[in-house]
């Protein structure tokens, strides 16, 4: 009996907690006759109606748009990542400094990075959404963690035999810890993708708009339009999705060897 409640207590959280996408992937595709009339139960139907509206209103261009900027973003995070962590690893005394970055709430960074981008010029620019993000202490704990799990036996060995930093990052470390990477990559990815508050503030041109700043005036302009709201997020937070789920394993076991480390 009380298997029987637990399973049923799992089940009923599952069921709440799927309940709202569930119900927006209804919404996306539901016609907008359904949902203007309140029949919605009664008039059960499958339109695209809402995804060629999206398509009318530039969605699919601001999509591209910010796969672009977040994996430039990731892309530069790892870079700057596997450097550091290295550093950290070959015995620099950084680890304190990083541990209290990380407790930053990132808000407050954002009235003094609006200051330095305006001084350097960078503001209403592409160059905005990108280069603060170059480096991330997040990020950089996650592959000095996943170095640390490296045997230091193997790198006496390679020093031993001649290997300088070059030899011990790019063909020993980077090897071993590519794993840790793509699982960083992953979380790096979803924290740049759902960004809202900061590229609003830096720029204003719709053009350089990522797509989440983008939803918001959508909601703007079409706040009762539940069908076409549901329809965008529905379709934001697929590349999310989908890179979660091809990389699930790899992004717990990351986390596990964290927490064992």
């Amino acid at each position: 009996m009380g298997r029987f409640l637990r399973h049923a207590l799992a089940l009923a959280v599952l069921l709440a907690v799927l309940l709202p996408f569930l119900w927006m992937a209804y919404a996306a595709f539901m016609p907008k006759e359904a949902v203007y009339s309140g029949e919605l139960f009664s008039r059960v139907g499958f339109s695209l109606e809402n995804v060629r509206a999206l398509a009318r209103e530039g969605f699919w261009g601001r999509l591209l748009f910010s796969l672009g900027v977040s994996s430039g973003a990731v892309a530069l995070e790892l870079f700057t990542a596997l450097f550091a962590a290295y550093a950290l690893r070959a015995g620099l005394g950084l680890l304190p400094f990083y541990l209290v970055l990380m407790a930053i709430p990132a808000e407050l960074l954002l009235v003094p990075l609006y200051g330095v981008l305006k001084d350097l010029s960078l503001l209403e620019t592409f160059w905005a959404l990108l280069l603060p993000f170059a480096a991330s202490p997040f990020v950089i704990y996650l592959v000095y963690q996943g170095m640390r799990a490296v045997p230091e036996e193997l790198l006496e060995a390679a020093k031993l035999d001649g290997a300088g930093h070059r030899v011990l990052l790019f063909r020993i470390l980077l090897p071993l810890v590519r794993p840790t990477l793509v699982a960083a990559g992953v979380l790096a990815f979803a924290a740049h993708w759902n960004l809202v508050l900061y590229p609003r503030v830096v720029v204003s041109d719709p053009g350089l708009w990522t797509l989440q700043t983008w939803l918001t005036d959508l909601q703007r302009k079409y706040p009762t339009d539940w069908g076409l709201l549901s329809a965008a997020a529905l379709l934001s937070v697929l590349p999310i999705a989908l890179l979660y789920l091809l990389f699930e394993r790899r992004v717990v076991a990351t986390f596990e060897e964290g927490l064992k480390g």
